[in-house]
């Protein structure tokens, strides 16, 4: 009897937009658990969403508030990681879902 073990398949994921480093000065608002508005910045950007740094951990998913300090944009947004870093804090990718205003790209 000849038993083949069940095959894998990787797959490469490609992002549909090229991200651009580049430090924004940011709020984000709307954590479950920890209320209130967090300043901070992002570490790149993209016309449909970024990648900031977070002293709070979000879930996957999450929806929150994602504005400009220079109160320039601002948008509804969805979690789409969150990575703990090396350093204090996470890496949080996040999707614009109803942009208003000016984004840098």
């Amino acid at each position: 009897m000849n038993i083949m073990a069940p095959r894998t398949r990787s797959f490469t994921y490609h992002r549909g937009e090229q991200r651009i480093l580049m430090e924004v000065p940011v709020f984000l608002d709307g954590h479950r658990r920890l209320p209130g508005t967090e300043s901070t910045f992002t570490e790149n950007v993209s016309a449909r969403g970024a990648r900031v740094v977070s002293m709070r951990r979000w879930e996957q998913g999450e929806k929150l508030t994602f504005a400009s300090r220079t109160g320039e944009f601002r948008s509804m947004a969805r979690v789409a990681y969150c990575q703990p870093l090396q350093s204090d804090g996470f890496a949080v990718g996040v999707e614009f879902l109803e942009a208003n205003g000016r984004w840098v790209v």
